[in-house]
């Protein structure tokens, strides 16, 4: 993979939508070395 759109489950619950979310700017791009924490949704990013 390339990397990761990462948000964590309580912020997601907070915002009540993923677009919505994305607009607060609390979704993150990692790359492949981020160490995935305990509530940490992640959405892969990859190239075929």
């Amino acid at each position: 993979f390339i990397r990761a759109e990462v948000m964590t489950y309580d912020d997601l619950m907070a915002a009540g939508s993923e677009a919505a979310l994305k607009t607060t700017g609390k979704v993150r791009r990692e790359g492949r070395e981020y160490i995935v924490k305990d509530g940490d949704i992640l959405h892969i990013l990859f190239n075929l």
